[in-house]
């Protein structure tokens, strides 16, 4: 019984884990920087933000590939 529920825990684990991971994840490009204010413009999902919602963005890497070179 203990082998079923520590399985079971660890597939919820994992399906929680995964499908926050896939949610988070939208699409967007700098528009405009202004002093500290920056605007974006995100591809289809722009429309689930609010304002005042609070975000982590990540710079883009120097030296990464860029799209199309």
């Amino acid at each position: 019984m203990k082998k079923v529920c520590a399985a079971a825990f660890v597939l919820m684990f994992i399906a929680t884990t995964a499908s926050m991971s896939f949610a988070a994840k939208v699409k967007c490009e700098v528009t405009a920087v202004d002093g500290d204010t920056v605007t974006l413009t995100c591809e289809g999902k722009g429309d689930k933000f609010k304002v005042e919602d609070k975000l982590k963005i990540t710079p883009a890497k120097k030296g990464a590939a860029v799209e199309g070179c």
